[in-house]
């Protein structure tokens, strides 16, 4: 990644927000980013601890937890420096490229992820007498290294095109973390290839992945309407609505920060918050803590841990 950077250090500027709301927000964030990593742990343990959930649908949610634990990982805790620090914001030169590195290749992982997962919930409810042979362990694999690859490819394309280009100053980044679309405002040269390619393989990325899980789901509320027993369609349809809230935050903040034309507002960082730090926060209770498997193995965890003391 060679260029003719003169910028060694970039300075995050952080949310916008009054010098006042500083303590509170830090509070705030620290909460919700203790609470992230916590829950997302505690299902990570569950899930390897009992064999009862050792099934192809929380293989891919332990996934989704260890993604969603190092994605709120990689921009919280630098979003919290500014607030308490007034040197806090800033970022060397390679720490940045590390950053963005770390951001798309988990935040695109988590895009596949959901797709999969949604391909999962469709063969689990629409093709259940196939859904054993379709989805055995190998399979399993296959799918989430996929999405491991498919991501690291991603984002190594947004990255190199990000950083071949030269940064000569300013070097105060408009964002609470290093992301593509406020960096190349700062470079010393032309970026309108750069930001086509970004344009085009964020939004083929994304919007291929959101059209695949729509049609998973329109196909699994089909197969819902067939359910006999109003409880039976009314329990199916809240975990449906549940799972579409968490892609919906996932993916509409997204289309609104990289597909919209000349996206150069302010307010670009406050709707990355949705994805960045409430959606890692929302997975755990959404797709797992509300389950009634999980809730037993919680409740088998704690008897032990009770148990041995």
């Amino acid at each position: 990644m060679r260029n003719m950077s003169v910028v060694t250090t970039f300075i995050l500027t952080g949310l916008p927000h009054a010098p006042a709301l500083d303590i509170p927000l830090f509070g705030i964030f620290l909460v919700i980013y203790v609470l992230t990593v916590m829950g997302n742990l505690l299902i990570l343990l569950v899930i390897t601890v009992d064999s009862h959930l050792h099934t192809p649908m929380y293989y891919f949610l332990a996934n989704l937890s260890f993604i969603d634990m190092w994605f709120s990982t990689v921009t919280v805790p630098k979003m919290l420096m500014p607030l308490v620090s007034p040197g806090g914001g800033a970022i060397s030169f390679h720490s940045c490229v590390a950053q963005l590195y770390s951001f798309h290749f988990l935040g695109s992982t988590e895009c596949f992820l959901y797709t999969v997962m949604s391909y999962d919930r469709y063969l689990a409810i629409s093709q259940p007498l196939r859904y054993a042979s379709l989805m055995r362990g190998r399979a399993c694999a296959l799918l989430a290294t996929a999405t491991w690859l498919s991501g690291s490819l991603h984002s190594a394309v947004q990255t190199t095109l990000t950083f071949r280009l030269p940064y000569c100053g300013p070097s105060q980044i408009q964002h609470y973390f290093c992301d593509a679309p406020p960096i190349l405002r700062l470079a010393c040269a032309d970026t309108s290839t750069n930001e086509m390619v970004i344009f085009v393989n964020i939004g083929v990325v994304a919007l291929s992945c959101f059209l695949l899980i729509v049609l998973s789901y329109v196909s699994i509320v089909c197969s819902i309407l067939k359910i006999r027993t109003s409880e039976g369609r009314c329990r199916a349809f809240q975990t449906c609505t549940s799972h579409c809230i968490v892609v919906l935050c996932f993916f509409v903040p997204c289309v609104f920060v990289y597909l919209r034309p000349g996206s150069k507002d302010a307010v670009d960082g406050i709707v990355a918050v949705f994805y960045t730090v409430l959606t890692p926060l929302l997975n755990p209770v959404v797709y797992t803590l509300r389950n009634k498997e999980v809730k037993k193995a919680l409740f088998k965890v704690r008897s032990k841990s009770v148990f041995t003391e």
